[in-house]
């Protein structure tokens, strides 16, 4: 039986715990960029349009941190640096696809409601 959480702390509360993850800006975009394997830094940069440098920089820090991306070094020159997913990464990949979903239902082409074609 679900029973509704007195206060949504994400000490306490699962789904608090995992919406401050998620719903941190550009971590669903990261997350989904990410789902089709590693990537370079300037690519993510590049798919996520308006993010600056410095931000990105911190986002994949803060998902490195979290275990859901991790940093992969090449000792190449120049040093080559990719990002993938990992297995908690990957986990969230059911809600990144349920979020397309609602998209592609609700919020494609200015439709309010799923059956106004």
């Amino acid at each position: 039986m679900r029973t509704m959480n007195p206060v949504h702390e994400a000490s306490t509360c699962a789904v608090a715990a995992t919406a401050e993850i998620v719903g941190a800006k550009w971590t669903a975009l990261l997350v989904h960029d990410l789902s089709e394997g590693a990537r370079r830094f300037s690519e993510l940069e590049r798919s996520c349009q308006g993010i600056s440098p410095r931000t990105l920089a911190e986002r994949l820090r803060a998902l490195e941190a979290e275990g859901i991306l991790e940093r992969q070094s090449y000792p190449e020159t120049p040093p080559r640096v990719e990002y993938s997913l990992t297995e908690k990464g990957e986990s969230l990949l059911p809600i990144i696809d349920a979020m397309r979903e609602f998209g592609h239902e609700w919020l494609a082409c200015g439709r309010t409601h799923p059956h106004e074609l």
